[in-house]
């Protein structure tokens, strides 16, 4: 139960894009359909997950002991960048109309800001390495959840009719701010 909880926190009521405003590049750029939204958002999970695993024993198991706590920053933006060249040499071989689609999006997941931020919460909030796992993989789903939530919006807004001063970015972030505070409906669900 005490996963669940974990997971559900981080999914729905911490969710990195609505709820903490993390990642908001690849959220309103990589939204514009489903297919891409799909694409990045299991990227981010792949990435997310394996830096997590890898970040975790390097802090606990040789920096905290050794005293060299200050740095974190440099090792764990190094274990992303290299997870991302991982991902970049897969999708460019294996799938290279997804890795054409998500441009510069795709280098930007090593400066993703929800990534870096789920190394350094699993550290902060003291979790196991089980624990921090699920809260990784929570995280990630979540994102992925806001990209196919915003995607499907985006494709109904393409046929609706808005008013001409709200097409484009106006409605854009309507939507957004609208599903963020939506997501603020979650925040009694797990105490």
């Amino acid at each position: 139960m005490h996963l669940f909880k974990i997971f559900i926190t981080a999914f729905l009521i911490d969710n990195v894009i609505l709820m903490r405003f993390l990642a908001l590049c690849p959220f309103i750029g990589m939204s514009t359909d489903e297919d891409k939204a799909i694409g990045m958002g299991f990227a981010v999970t792949f990435v997310t997950v394996l830096a997590t695993a890898v970040t975790y024993p390097l802090y606990r198991f040789i920096l905290e002991p050794r005293g060299l706590e200050f740095l974190q920053i440099l090792v764990f933006i190094l274990v992303i960048a290299a997870l991302v060249q991982l991902v970049e040499f897969y999708l460019k071989k294996k799938t290279p109309a997804l890795y054409g689609s998500m441009g510069i999006y795709l280098a930007l997941i090593t400066t993703n800001c929800a990534i870096l931020a789920v190394t350094f919460d699993v550290i902060s909030k003291g979790y196991s390495f089980i624990e921090a796992i699920v809260y990784a993989v929570g995280v990630a789903l979540g994102f992925l959840l806001s990209l196919l939530l915003l995607a499907g919006i985006r494709r109904h807004i393409r046929t609706s009719p808005i008013p001409s001063f709200l097409k484009g970015t106006p409605i854009l972030f309507v939507t957004a701010s609208l599903l963020s505070m939506a997501f603020m409906g979650f925040s009694g669900l797990v105490k």
